[in-house]
């Protein structure tokens, strides 16, 4: 049931920032500090926004509509760097036969 109403929130919301977009005359903004862009999607847009490797977010605004996608590279980065374990060497004599 709440997913439902999490659903219709998401709705209305898309909604009110196409109006407000057609109605300002601008394409990409930000509404409710959420971000809009309802813009053709190109692949150099798709590409700043999936895979930005010079862009310190994870949460980027999405190619086309309103909210946030994922900046894939950074989380990429993020999880290998979380999970990083550095080896420990083992000094030679321990491996005596």
């Amino acid at each position: 049931m709440k997913l439902l109403n999490i659903r219709g929130i998401f709705t209305i919301l898309t909604v009110a920032a196409a109006v407000y977009a057609v109605r300002s005359g601008r394409p990409a903004g930000r509404i409710l500090n959420i971000p809009y862009d309802f813009r053709f999607p190109t692949t150099d847009r798709i590409q700043e926004r999936f895979w930005n490797e010079k862009d310190d977010r994870i949460f980027t605004p999405l190619v086309f509509g309103a909210g946030w996608g994922l900046n894939l590279y950074q989380l990429l980065r993020k999880f290998q760097s979380d999970n990083n374990v550095e080896e420990e060497e083992i000094p030679a004599a321990d491996f005596e036969l």
